[in-house]
């Protein structure tokens, strides 16, 4: 059974500093990632990313601009021994922080919230969407896409 998943995400950047949220595999590994995640049913993407924001971080957020989308297309397997491939597509924008209070999600996917200088981004255990995320924000290309889109 193939699957289709669409996500909204944040770069969430000030003074130097990128906002991540520590997100728990289903083995129990540990990896910063961008805060965001899947939309609900008849969910806009931008309420999406809103409620994703407040949900691992606390922090209320707008979004300030669309940087563009990531696509992948990857093998899971499911119960019952079956393989799947999972269609991700993410939707990912720039965010700025507009109140609330740096806080840990409970009971989520998420377990750790914090803010991490840019030039130490290089050394944390992350998920590609950060490294992607940032190449987005830093570079705003015209067609929303860069290199390694998993295409």
């Amino acid at each position: 059974m193939n699957e289709l998943r669409v996500a909204a995400y944040a770069v969430c950047v000030r003074e130097e500093q990128i906002l991540l949220a520590r997100w728990v595999a289903r083995d129990g590994v540990k990896r910063w990632t961008l805060p965001g995640g899947g939309m609900d049913h008849g969910e806009d993407p931008l309420e999406t990313v809103v409620r994703e924001v407040e949900e691992e971080t606390g922090y209320a957020s707008e979004v300030t601009a669309l940087l563009g989308l990531h696509t992948d297309v990857l093998r899971r397997p499911r119960k019952l021994g079956a393989d799947a491939e999972l269609h991700s597509l993410r939707i990912v924008y720039a965010g700025r922080i507009t109140g609330g209070g740096l806080r840990n999600e409970t009971d989520g996917s998420t377990d750790l919230a914090c803010w991490h200088p840019l030039d130490a981004v290089t050394g944390l255990e992350r998920v590609d969407l950060v490294d992607i995320g940032l190449e987005l924000w830093r570079t705003r290309p015209p067609v929303g896409r860069v290199a390694g889109n998993g295409q």
